[in-house]
């Protein structure tokens, strides 16, 4: 995979799964706008079990150039939104998203996604992640917004249904 920039759901998911390890050996940089960080250390504050990104030294931190580069889009999150804009900016970025709007808005706008599910399954093809399933389950346990459809495609792509 090319470049990422993430979304703080990407980023929270991951490292409740102890899987934040596997952004730098599936990018070649992880980038993460500034109201990603912002979003995260509130969290922080907040009690969230969130990664502290200022510590970790292969995420680079960016400010989108031109913040009227995407049209506004009512109920897009700051974070998502950066994400969106800064993927603008960096043609062949990969945006690593799972809320549904801000998908929605990539596609309109033809940038490359992904989200926590398919980084899932990238690891898997990588071989940094054994099974997808108990993955699955886990987020489920955290509250990660997962239908049974989506979850039976995920395990029949990942050969484990």
């Amino acid at each position: 995979m090319s470049d990422v920039i993430c979304d703080t759901s990407v980023l929270q998911y991951l490292h409740q799964l102890d899987l934040l390890h596997i952004l730098p050996s599936l990018a070649t940089n992880v980038f993460v706008p500034a109201a990603v960080v912002e979003e995260i250390e509130v969290g922080i504050e907040h009690q969230v079990d969130l990664p502290r990104l200022k510590e970790i030294e292969w995420i680079r931190v960016e400010t989108p150039q031109a913040i009227t580069a995407l049209p506004l889009v009512a109920d897009l999150g700051p974070g998502e939104a950066q994400v969106l804009m800064l993927a603008l900016e960096r043609p062949g970025t990969v945006a690593l998203l799972d809320d549904g709007l801000a998908r929605r808005v990539a596609s309109l706008l033809d940038i490359p996604m992904t989200g926590t599910l398919g980084l899932l399954l990238d690891s898997k093809k990588a071989g940094l992640i054994s099974a997808v399933k108990p993955l699955l389950d886990e987020l489920q346990r955290l509250n990660f917004r997962l239908d049974a459809d989506t979850r039976r495609i995920v395990l029949k792509l990942a050969n484990e249904n």
